[in-house]
Parts: structure tokens; C-alpha cells; sequence
């Protein structure tokens, strides 16, 4: 089956789904460092505008459509305005893509507080307008570190719209996953020096607090923060500019913050996925804390692959059975 994706990123959502065997034609993204890092990894099509000036007849007919769409209008962390945000504007953007494609799935991604935004009243919105367009819509909250065997904690709610109600019954999400990796299983041996914090102002009390290093500690402005949970906090897409959301580590050595390439394993993202070198690091810090968690959406995918092949399984059978009838 064809899929197309929308606020592509660097490819996440796509990762999942080549992994079980769908075929990507083609994306979307504004970001244009994003692309960069798109480019380098895949060769499929990709269209890189702002939605809004993306015309739906200039790309192909797709049977899933995708799309990890802007939480920042959404999110705890956010200012929370959602559909007052122009941000949170673009599910209508989506709906003008599944009202002129009529993909046979949709697949969105977004921050847990999506469901409870507005009171409820966001999450009704675009649960009422995919049902208005004949879809079975099923939606769960997933963390990472359940359904991934990542240690990261970082919760998403997904959902998945149907247009064929016996695929949608055929359809549940993954069941979680025992987590054996850890922190230390993410980290390098060795890194270069710049990742290093004995030059920060903060070093004095870091070096105080700091003990544990079989976790990720963050400087929360006054005052240093140590994930109990032996989880890396949610990576964000402005953990490379500094202050409290940097992730840091006490490894042999000393303190220091997570390199980009750490932060993308903590996504699930291969060793053979290429952060391109042309790009500064705080840039690639935004990408992968902008992205998906890899895993999590090739154990989406594959139960979707599993609901059509039943599906397909029963439609088959019945037309046999009605053809000897």
C-alpha cells in the first residue's frame, strides 16, 4: 500500500511504515534543515512548502495518509491555544487532503494533552470530523518506554481512522513491551569535548548534585533535576538552545549533555540513519526532539499491516464462499 506523509520531519513515521513493507510516494515539510537530513536518508518524492500552498492535485493518490502534525499549539510545554494557534490550524490543512485523496487510513500522531485540550473540546472537533467523513477512528496514548523498549518517557496519542469497518475491528494497538535497554545501552564511550559542561556557569552545582550515572539529570533553572525513573526525559525540539530541557549525563569522564546522535537513538533511530554534517547541532537537537519515536510506529504500522491481511483474509473468503454458494 502507498502512503504519503504530512509535517514529515526527518522521517519517523515513514521509517516505521518502510519497515513493515508499505511503500512511501511521497511527503511534505516546511522545515528546510529538516529536509536536509529527509534528503540524505530517503529518495521518494519529497514536496518541501508550507501545507497551506501544497496543491492536492500536485501529488499521487495514496491509500494511508500521515501526519505528525504541530503540538506546539497542544502541548503542556506549548502555549496551548490549539485551533487559535495557526499551528493547530493544519488539521484543517488535513482535512482538505483526506477530503480530495479519500486514503483508506488516516494516521495522526500528536502530545497526550491533545485529548484533553479545551477541555475535550479540540479532540471532539477532530474526532467529529473524521467520523463526518465515514471513518472508525481508534486512539491510544503510547509511551515510549512501554511500547518501545526505548528509555524514554515520552507519552503520544495515536490515531488511527478507518475507512473499512472490518479492517478497523481487525485493528488494536501494540500490546507493551518489556524494557531492557538503558540509558547507559544509548550512550557513546567517548565524545568529543564541546558536549562537556566544566566550563558552564552551572558546573559548581551540577558537579554537587550529579552522583547518579545510570540516569539523565536536567538544570531546571535553580535547581538540578534527577530522573528518578532512570528514563530520559521527553526530548523537545529546543533542548539544543540551552537551559532546562538539556539532557544531561554522568559518564566516566565528567558532565556533559547528549550528543544528537544519542538523542536519535533515544527516537530508535539506527546508527545507519545519517545526521548530515552540514547541519549545525542545535539544528539536529530540534529535528529528532521534533520527531517520533521509531518503534513505537513500526508496532503501529505492523498491527495495521495485520488488520488488512485479516481483513483481506475474510473478504477473500467470503467471495469464494458466495461464488461455490
Amino acid at each position: 500500500m502507498r502512503v504519503g506523509s504530512l509535517f514529515a520531519g526527518i522521517g519517523g513515521i515513514e521509517k516505521g511504515f518502510i519497515d513493515n513493507g508499505f511503500k512511501i510516494s511521497w511527503a511534505n515539510e516546511i522545515d528546510q534543515k529538516a529536509c536536509i537530513t529527509y534528503r540524505k536518508n530517503y529518495s521518494h518524492k519529497l514536496f518541501e512548502k508550507d501545507l497551506r500552498e501544497l496543491k492536492t492535485d500536485e501529488v499521487e493518490k495514496v491509500d494511508i495518509l500521515t501526519g505528525g502534525f504541530p503540538c506546539q499549539a497542544f502541548s503542556v510545554a506549548g502555549y496551548r491555544k490549539g485551533f487559535k494557534d495557526e499551528r493547530g490550524n493544519v488539521f484543517f490543512e488535513i482535512l482538505r487532503f483526506i477530503d480530495d485523496l479519500e486514503p483508506s487510513i488516516v494516521f495522526l500522531e500528536n502530545v497526550k494533552n491533545l485529548q484533553n485540550h479545551d477541555e475535550g473540546r479540540t479532540f471532539k472537533t477532530i474526532l467529529k470530523e473524521l467520523k463526518s467523513r465515514g471513518y472508525y477512528v481508534k486512539y491510544k496514548v503510547l509511551n515510549s518506554a512501554e511500547y518501545a523498549n526505548i528509555p524514554q518517557n515520552r507519552e503520544r496519542i495515536y490515531i488511527v481512522s478507518f475507512k473499512d469497518k472490518k479492517v478497523y475491528e481487525n485493528f488494536d494497538f501494540p500490546k507493551p513491551t518489556k524494557l531492557t535497554k538503558t540509558i547507559k545501552h544509548l550512550l557513546d564511550d567517548e565524545v568529543d569535548e564541546k558536549f562537556y559542561y566544566t566550563r558552564s556557569k552551572y558546573y559548581p552545582k551540577l558537579k554537587e548534585e550529579m552522583k547518579n550515572s545510570d540516569t539523565i539529570y536536567q538544570w531546571r533553572r535553580t535547581y538540578v533535576r534527577e530522573n528518578k525513573s532512570k528514563l530520559c526525559p521527553t526530548l523537545t525540539a529546543n533542548m539544543g538552545t540551552g537551559g532546562h530541557n538539556v539532557p544531561l549525563v554522568l559518564d566516566k569522564k565528567d558532565i556533559r549533555k547528549l550528543t544528537p546522535r544519542e538523542c536519535a537513538r533515544f527516537q530508535g533511530f539506527d546508527d545507519d540513519f545519517i545526521l548530515s554534517k552540514e547541519l549545525s547541532n542545535s539544528a539536529l537537537y530540534k529535528q529528532i526532539g521534533n520527531s517520533v519515536t521509531v518503534p513505537v510506529i513500526n508496532a503501529i504500522a505492523k498491527e495495521i499491516k495485520k488488520a488488512l491481511k485479516y481483513a483481506w483474509k475474510w473478504f477473500d473468503q467470503g467471495a469464494r464462499s458466495k461464488s461455490f454458494s
